[in-house]
């Protein structure tokens, strides 16, 4: 849909549309009225009287509206009656025909998107807090904006079909969500759905066309260069693209779920660790078996199929490619042929390899080469590519080792970079760290925080979200992390969250650091922790009552009249800390 204009108004489309019925109708309504002016008729007295202008569009007012008050001021001659006669018989073709244009009007495709248009740029207007534009509405897009709502952000949507625009209602969604069924490719599209808006705080691109994701990227960053731009991009061209103009997070879902491998393959434990933390809230994380290091098999070398290879080739894993078309490579042992047949999976070595990935575009042949493989060898770690949402049951059904769902796995990376911004750099560290020291840590935190996938977030010590802590410190107070992370409600409890992360200076940053680390203004801190504890650690950061009882054990008087009666009363203290 191309919107219209700012200058076009509705009001004007519509008389344009109805011109011409309204000109037959001022027509008969003229010539009506014209000629009951002309027809002599009689008075009371008997003499020739002529009905004044005003008089006659009266009486065809209502004629025409089949009032039908009767004859006025007189009783009408023969000749008046004839000519109404005629004019009845004109109106009444005049206004099946007006009437006829306005319900073809109000069925027009066009005047419906005009009215859509207009609905929701007045929503888009009335927003008065912070918002994403959401450029696509397919499973990836579902997923982000089911999480934003859950986290208690606001979106408005850009979707290309009307059917997945009608979807957004019956989601149940906490608060509305602005929708319109339009090409996001349109700069004035991406205008009306509040790109320039004040309230605009990111623009997430999750077409699956990765032009469609390149031209929103260009627009955002001409438009309104100061918004964060997320952006789904396959192609490394246009990933390259993005990145020259600017776009400052690129998310290639098979980069993505390569670099994972890799992960997997080097620590297993940092692996786990990356799923727990960036799974979508509200879900519970299994534990996954651990990919084996060894020969694998490779079935389909496209673009997902070549980012696994780099994968592989970077854990010096040794793979055997399958595919129709063998591709020109002399680095790795190939076998033409298909995935499904037990032929070219043994000509491909199954008997002995450690592991298989079925990477085509089509979901029934990478079940088809699951089954095939694991009737052969049933210990294989199998990697299934899902490409179709709606095959999620038979996937699920099946039960492999990992299931690559590529709106999953960008949606989980949206949220790891919209909600808490500090999550990516410390998933950088745990994937550059040590192995043992990620094995420990997962450890850790799993025996603590359960499986449940925990509450991440960031606290940033200033004046705003920390005001207590902060004027604290600004005082020269030494306080450490292990002081600060005890419940409001009793301090000898510690909160069940660990800091994950500290962000000081330009070059000083801190994965898990100690207890002991003491606090500095304009830390920004990385938490993960259970539900409700994010709400008891703002309560302790910001109140000063709260503070004060945490760190030394005293319940300040909260109020004028509890200082004046605290000089006379001691105040209560809670019990040491073990």
């Amino acid at each position: 849909m191309t919107p219209l204009p700012r200058h076009h108004s509705i009001f004007f489309l519509i008389l344009r549309r109805m011109r011409s019925p309204l000109i037959l109708l001022i027509v008969i309504i003229s010539i009506s009225v014209l000629g009951l002016t002309l027809a002599p008729g009689v008075d009371a007295d008997g003499k020739v009287q002529y009905l004044s202008f005003f008089h006659a569009f009266y009486f065809i007012s209502y004629t025409a509206t089949t009032i039908g008050f009767g004859e006025i001021p007189y009783a009408f001659s023969d000749q008046q009656r004839l000519w109404v006669t005629v004019c009845i018989y004109l109106s009444v073709i005049g206004w099946a025909y007006t009437l006829g244009s306005v319900f073809s009007l109000l069925s027009d495709r066009n005047l419906q998107q005009a009215f859509d248009l207009e609905r929701f740029s007045r929503a888009v207007r009335r927003l008065r807090e912070p918002f994403y534009l959401v450029c696509g509405y397919g499973e990836t897009g579902r997923l982000v904006c089911d999480a934003l709502d859950r986290l208690g952000h606001r979106a408005v949507v850009i979707e290309l079909e009307d059917g997945k625009v009608g979807e957004i209602e019956l989601q149940g969604y906490a608060a509305d969500v602005p929708a319109i069924d339009a090409d996001a490719r349109n700069p004035e599209t991406l205008k009306f759905a509040g790109l320039t808006h004040r309230n605009c705080i990111g623009v997430i691109a999750l077409t699956n066309d990765d032009d469609s994701n390149l031209a929103i990227a260009i627009a955002a960053r001409l438009l309104a260069p100061k918004i964060p731009v997320l952006c789904r991009a396959e192609r490394p061209e246009t990933a390259a693209t993005m990145a020259a103009f600017g776009t400052r997070h690129i998310i290639n879902p098979f980069q993505e779920f390569a670099e994972l491998l890799a992960l997997a393959l080097h620590a297993p434990a940092a692996w786990q660790l990356t799923n727990w933390l960036t799974g979508l809230p509200g879900t519970t994380v299994e534990r996954f078996r651990n990919p084996p290091r060894g020969p694998w098999i490779l079935c389909g070398h496209g673009r997902f199929g070549q980012q696994v290879v780099i994968a592989m080739d970077a854990e010096d894993v040794p793979v055997t490619i399958v595919d129709r078309d063998p591709p020109d490579d002399l680095d790795h042992r190939w076998v033409h042929g298909e995935g499904t047949s037990a032929d070219a999976l043994r000509q491909a070595g199954v008997m002995s390899a450690a592991g298989i990935v079925a990477a085509t575009r089509s979901d029934i042949d990478n079940l088809s080469i699951a089954v095939a493989a694991r009737e052969l060898n049933p210990s294989l770690f199998v990697i299934l590519r899902q490409n179709q949402y709606a095959n999620r049951a038979l996937f699920e059904a099946y039960d492999a080792d990992i299931n690559v769902i590529p709106s999953e796995i960008i949606g989980h990376e949206c949220l790891a970079i919209l909600s808490t911004p500090l999550l990516v750099p410390f998933l950088n560290v745990l994937r550059r760290g040590d192995p043992g020291w990620s094995t420990a840590l997962f450890e850790r935190l799993t025996s603590r925080l359960g499986w449940d996938v925990p509450e991440v977030w960031s606290e940033r010590i200033n004046l705003i979200s920390a005001p207590a802590l902060y004027r604290r410190l600004m005082r020269g107070e030494t306080i450490t992390l292990s002081m600060l992370l005890r419940s409001p409600d009793d301090r000898t409890e510690t909160l069940d969250c660990e800091v994950l992360y500290l962000d000081r200076d330009a070059d000083d940053h801190r994965a898990v650091p100690d207890g002991d680390t003491p606090l500095r203004p304009g830390d920004e801190i990385l938490i993960a922790g259970r539900p409700g504890v994010r709400s008891r650690f703002a309560l302790t950061i910001a109140n000063e009552q709260t503070l004060n009882y945490v760190l030394t054990g005293t319940d300040l008087p909260g109020g004028w009249i509890w200082e004046k009666l605290s000089t006379t009363q001691r105040p209560r203290r809670a019990p040491d800390l073990p």
